[in-house]
This record gives C-alpha cells, structure tokens and sequence, in this order.
C-alpha cells in the first residue's frame, strides 16, 4: 500500500486510512473532505488554485482533543448539543469574524456561532452527533484561522506573549521612523540648497533600507490580514494598509534606481509605524477590559479536598457529586455550593456580590461557590455539581454575554464588511482621474495612497465592542451582570420600569408594626404558639415579642389561616380575621394583614404586619421618576395593603390580586406603549420577567427566575439597578458618539484625500488617530459608569 495525498490539505497518508467521498474523491480525515465539499458547493473552488501544491493545513495530533480530560476541561453539555469557548488567532478586523461566523453556521451540525471582534473569543454550539469537534477545528483552520481552547489562566500568559512581539515591533518602527526622519531633514534641505545626484542616491538608499524592516517586520501584522482577505477574498483595514504602504514602498523603489520623481520612504515608515501605535493603544486598551471579564475566570481551582474512604483527598471538580463532604481551610476558594456540617469560619464573599466585609459561616448555614476562607476551616456537604454551582454559572454569564451582538453592532459590522472594498475600489478610480488629469504617476500614486490609508475602517468596527466590552466589565465590578451585550442596548431604551413588590421592593419578611392589647395575657402562651409554626407570620410574631418557651399539646394547623392548640386545660387560637370567625370568635375588619391571639373564649390581641420595605426602595423609586421614568407596582396583596405600599414608596400606577399571569398580561400591555424593565425575584415573577422587554433579577431571587431574566443584580440592592439603567444610556450613547464620529470623519477626510489635499503620512497620523478617539471615548464608561 501507497500513500495518498490528500485532495484538501495536500498531505501524505497512508492509502488504508482514506476517507472517500460520492464522487470517489480520497482525503486524510473527515474534517478535510468537510471543508473540500463545503468549498465546492459554495462556489469557493478557486481556493486550492490560488493554494498551488503547497501543503494547506495537516491537523495536528488530535488525540488530545478526542480525549475525556480535554471534553472535561473545555466542552460543556446543554440541552443535548455540545458547547465551547475558543480564541481564534488571526483575527483582525470585523471582516474576519464575518467570515469565520459564516463557515461555521454554514456547516451541518452547527447550532450557533458568535465571535467577538474585540476579544477574538468565540462560542461554538454544537449537534456531536451530526459533526465532531475536529472537524469543527479543521474547518476554522483550513481558512487561515488558528482555533485555541479558551483557558483564562493560559489566555493572560497568550495576550503577554501577543503585547511583547508588538512591543518588539514597535521598537522596530519607532526606531526606524525616527532615523528616517532625520535623512528625510537632509533631502529637503538640498532641494534648496543644492544637492549632488551621488549623495542623494546615497540618502535614497539610506532610506530604503531604514523603511524595509520597517514595512516587512513592524507590519508583518498588516500581511497576515492581508493575506487571509486576499485568500478568502474579503477586503479588510489590513489589505487596505498593505496596498497603500507597498504602492508608495515600490514605486519609491524604481523612482530610486532609475532616479526619475520623488522617492516615498519616510512616507511608508510613518505609515506603518503610526498605525501600528494606534494598534498596540488598542491592545493595551482591550487588554484592560478583557483582564476584568477573565478575572471571575481566573478564580477556578482544579482540584479541591472531598471525603473519600474516611479521609480528605484532591479531586479533579468535576468529578464532586452532592451529598460529599469538602474540606474548605484558611486561605482556599469554595468551587461548589453546599450546606456548612462543621466548622466556622470567615469568607470574603467580595469576587461575588461586592461585600466588602468577611461573612461569618458556620454550621447549618449555606456556602456558596466563589468565597474564600479568610480565617477557620468548614466542612460542607455539596449541594450541586460543579457545573451548576453559582461561580461556573456566573462565568458562563459573563462569556456568553459578550457574544450577544447588540443590533447598532451588527449595523456597523455589516457596514465595516464591505467598507475596504468602496475604499480600494474608490482608491483605483482616484488613481486614474490623477494620471489622467496631472499625466505625472508619482503624483496619482501618492494621492491614491492617502485615499487608501486615511479611509480605514478599524474606527467602524471598534465603536460598538469596545464599548460594550468596558461596559460588561464596570457592571461586573458592581455586581451586575448582563447575560447578553445586546441587553445593554435594550436597556437603555426602556423608559417604564415595573416592580415586584415581594422580594423587590420588600425584603420578604413580614414584621409587626402595630399590637393592640385587649385584655392582660400571658405572653408565653402566645410566643409558645407562634414557636410551632415557620410561617412567616409567626416568625414575625415570636421575633417581636420576648417570652419563654411552653410545653404545648394537640398543635394543630388549620390549613395556613391559623394555629390552635392546648396548654393543659386552656385553649389557645393564632391566626387570621378569617380564621378567629371560623373558630366562633365573629367578625373582625379583615384590612390588611393582621394576626388575632386568643386564650379560652376570648381575643386578647391583634398584630398589624406588614412585608418590611428594603432601605433603599424609597429613594430609587424617586430617583427613578426624577429621571423621567414611568414606575409601576405589581403585587399579588389585597388593594389595602398595595395602596399602603403604594403611598410609603410614593409610586402612583400600582396593581393588586394579581397573579402570574395577570402580571404577565399588564407587562405586555405595558410593553405595547414603551420598552419596559420588569425586576422580580419569585417564581411567580417568570412569565413577567420574559415578557417583558428587560427582565432583571434581584441576586437573592429563586433559581429559575435568575436564569430566565436577561441581568441579575449579585449584590441583592436595588442601587445596582439604578446603576445598570446609568451604565446602559452611557453605553448607547457613548457606542451613537463613536459612530457618528467615524461616519463625520470619513465624510471629512475622504474627499480632501481625492482631491489631493492630505498627503500619506497626514493620511496615516489621522487613520490612526481617528481609532484612538474612538477607544478613548469608550473608555469614559469605566470612569463614569
């Protein structure tokens, strides 16, 4: 047996391991006879023309990708589909993503495809049975691209790798640029002072090997970008760079040998050199956002102590059930939620929801996932896997948060596509109105060039993401989290904010604010009664009153309305208006919620309750309205107890009885008018929550009223909220003043560059610059937000 080459990678491989297709064409793999199909039916054919007979892409060793640890480490399951988080190198402009996003989704088994142009993170979701992860890598691979499993321990040390090449590279520019300059000082100086041709071709030379290293090794970045639009045929900012930066290098290049017009070194050095600086700014600038969002990350420990045997052992985290018991001690992380057995000890609760204060934990008490163990040492039995523990649950938030592209992004993207071939195409048409209209080509070259490079669309591409990415990174910090980035923009169109009342604007814990006494009685008894009962209401009860516990008999609970029981001969009734009429007490004014004592045959006391109010509910109601917001109550308590709620709060539309569905139907009603945010916390708040436009759940809300609501407040405060409404309009206003800005200065710019008034390095200097306002500008979000 022979070894075959293969069709689409132009590797060898042994002729017994050949994969063959319908048309009997042979590949090395699966993955190979994908793309070469793929490419096929899409009309890309042409791509192995311009590929000749040098190998293409020969898959690595891919054992370790097959392998139980890395699906453990890197792929996660949901609802029966496969998913990953990948870095892919080589991206470069909002071309790139597009074209990889479009491969991809294109592919059968593919669900979903998002990649982020500002982190180069993508998510990838998945049918395994239908396609393979290899072949999902091979895809992305045959296109240029190199896919890397997504690791925010690994991915810092990737990023200082990536900061210290363009560092050296910038050095490189810098260094050149600045001696070319200085020989570009001496030729001008002789076009007045005269100027001999040997030493002039000695200064034309001087530049050329300063601009050299310059051009092919400070803007190596330039040509790889350019490389892939020309190979998947897409214009890109880069291809834009590379054919105004090499038309100005080559013709400088045969002006000087044949010593005929003016040579344009100095002019492709800056060109270079300055981009390159707005470049490395960008870097440095998303570095810091990025830093923010892979903190939370960061924080995951491998391996953690659990009781195997009698005894603590290390396991991998994965691999923890519920019901086993881990050792957390002075200094460690908890990884997984559970229920303290033994032990107390002080966690910084901080990396979670922002408590600045250690938390005392101690046995009975729960621990959630992200804490850390400031002083003592706790045993708990886990509650949760590791996968559905609250830290992996908020990670997985903050990653697919900035995949969700905001619509004003997918605008500008679509825009940014097709923006560097107008440019190109508009660069061509100046060109030849120039040598037509002057006759001299050195002139057409150097305008055309200025047309090419001051049009760049990196401004366009980065005004949305970097803006979102600085926003989900400062909402992060204070403990809000936006599950999705187009939430922001969403958000700050909202104009009606609607509430809860329990567990939102309350704290869900009833409390006495009025007794009345009827006649002398023994408060044992009553403290007693309450004592046998977790209701809230008698929760409320005994935690008002001081008094000794009693020995009560025949306890009994009347379906919720009220308690009855005995203390030796003496009958004793806890409960309701509603309950103390069945019990042949009469009738009492049922206003309200009130808790009536009775001893023997009379009452002796009534309790007025009502659910305490948060803190902080008043003043963000009236900031909330101050700021021009419509505000609504909806609540599920009688009309007495809502229009009391309603008055405290100062809240004038409000909605009492109500049900889920109820709830649900006066947010779409709402909805109808103007965008509206719904804050909940409850079960019941679910059908609210995702009909409305903006969803937000209070931090300490019921599990599946967190996952279904689209921003979740970890610090359980409503300030947050009024801080996630600020940050929004921040956000949207700061991405609509990016935009307009690049929309202004391409509308400036590209006509003076036509018409010949804006030389190369000018073109340069306000390409670069124009994306460094843009990156600045954004970052005012972390100042302000």
């Amino acid at each position: 047996m022979g070894n075959f080459i293969c069709l689409h990678c132009k590797g060898e491989f042994d002729q017994r391991a050949a994969i063959t297709d319908e048309s009997g064409n042979e590949f090395c793999c699966n993955g190979c006879m994908s793309v070469y199909n793929f490419l096929n039916s899409h009309n890309l054919g042409e791509f192995y023309d311009k590929l000749g007979n040098q190998k293409h892409f020969k898959a690595p060793n891919l054992i370790q990708i097959d392998s139980e640890a890395f699906y453990k480490n890197y792929v996660k399951n949901s609802d029966g589909f496969s998913e990953i988080y990948l870095i892919i190198d080589g991206i470069h402009c909002s071309a790139c993503v597009w074209l990889n996003e479009k491969v991809l989704i294109s592919s059968d088994g593919i669900i979903e495809v998002s990649l982020n142009s500002a982190t180069h993170k993508a998510y990838i979701k998945w049918d395994d049975s239908i396609i393979k992860l290899d072949e999902i890598l091979r895809k992305i691979n045959s296109i240029g691209y190199t896919p890397i499993p997504y690791d925010p321990k690994k991915a810092d040390l990737r990023a200082s790798q990536k900061r210290r090449e363009f560092y050296s590279k910038m050095l490189v520019g810098l260094f050149c640029t600045m001696n070319i300059m200085w020989v570009a000082v001496a030729l001008y100086g002789g076009y007045f002072s005269g100027m001999s041709d040997d030493i002039k071709d000695i200064l034309h030379f001087a530049e050329f090997v300063l601009a050299s290293p310059v051009l092919f090794y400070t803007g190596s970045e330039f040509y790889k970008g350019a490389y892939l639009a020309i190979k998947n045929r897409q214009a890109n900012m880069d291809l834009s760079i590379c054919a105004g930066a090499n038309i100005a290098y080559f013709y400088s290049v045969y002006a000087m040998l044949s010593r005929s017009g003016e040579v344009y070194f100095d002019s492709v050095a800056m060109i270079i050199t300055f981009v390159f600086i707005g470049k490395f700014l960008e870097v440095i600038s998303k570095k810091k956002s990025i830093d923010t969002l892979d903190s939370l990350g960061a924080l995951l420990v491998n391996q953690i102590y659990v009781k195997r045997d009698g005894k603590f052992e290390l396991k991998d985290v994965n691999d923890i059930k519920p019901g086993e018991i881990i050792k957390v001690r002075s200094g460690e992380r908890v990884m997984i939620d559970g229920v303290v057995v033994s032990g107390a000890g002080s966690f910084d609760l901080s990396s979670i929801n922002g408590e600045s204060l250690p938390v005392v934990i101690s046995e009975g008490q729960k621990i959630i996932s992200g804490a850390v163990c400031v002083d003592g040492s706790v045993e708990y039995r886990a509650s949760e896997l590791f996968k559905s523990s609250i830290l992996s649950k908020i990670i997985d938030l903050l990653h697919n948060a900035s995949f969700k592209k905001p619509k004003i992004e997918i605008l500008a993207n679509q825009i940014s596509a097709k923006f560097s071939l107008t440019i190109l195409i508009l660069g061509l048409m100046t060109f030849g109105f120039w040598l037509f209209d002057s006759g001299e080509i050195s002139t057409a070259i150097i305008i055309a060039v200025s047309v090419i490079i001051i049009a760049c669309p990196c401004a366009l591409s980065l005004a949305t993401p970097v803006a979102t990415l600085i926003a989900l990174g400062s909402a992060m910090r204070g403990g809000i989290i936006f599950k999705e980035a187009k939430v922001i923009e969403s958000l700050a169109k909202c104009s009606c904010v609607v509430f809860d009342k329990t567990g939102t604007l309350s704290k869900s814990k009833l409390k006495v604010i009025k007794a009345t006494k009827f006649k002398e009685y023994n408060q044992d008894l009553l403290y007693s009664l309450a004592l046998s009962s977790t209701h809230p209401v008698s929760v409320a009860i005994r935690d008002f009153i001081i008094a000794k516990e009693l020995n009560l008999s025949d306890i009994t609970n009347h379906n919720g309305l009220g308690m009855s029981a005995k203390y030796g001969d003496l009958d004793i009734y806890g409960g309701s208006a509603k309950f103390m009429a069945q019990m042949g007490f009469g009738e009492f004014e049922a206003s309200g919620l009130g808790y009536y004592f009775a001893v023997g045959k009379e009452v002796v006391a009534k309790f007025e309750l009502e659910d305490e109010l948060r803190d902080e509910s008043k003043a963000v109601i009236n900031s909330l309205k101050k700021d021009g917001y419509k505000v609504v109550m909806l609540t599920g308590d009688n009309a007495s107890v809502a229009t009391k709620i309603a008055n405290r709060l100062n809240i004038d539309e409000f909605y009492a009885s109500q049900d889920p569905i109820q709830k649900a139907q006066i947010i779409k009603d709402l909805n109808s008018k103007s965008p509206v945010v719904m804050i909940g916390d409850g079960v019941n708040d679910i059908v609210a929550l995702s009909t409305a436009s903006v969803g937000i759940c209070m931090g300490s809300g019921a599990q599946i009223s967190i996952e279904k609501s689209d921003v979740v407040l970890l610090d359980d405060n409503l300030n947050s909220l009024l801080r996630a409404l600020k940050l929004s309009k921040l956000t949207f206003r700061t991405i609509k003043e990016n935009l307009i800005f690049t929309l202004i200065y391409n509308a400036l710019t590209i006509p003076l560059a036509m018409m010949g008034y804006i030389i190369p390095l000018f073109a340069a200097i306000s390409m670069s610059l124009s994306s460094i306002i843009v990156v600045l500008n954004s970052t005012k979000i972390r100042l302000k937000g």
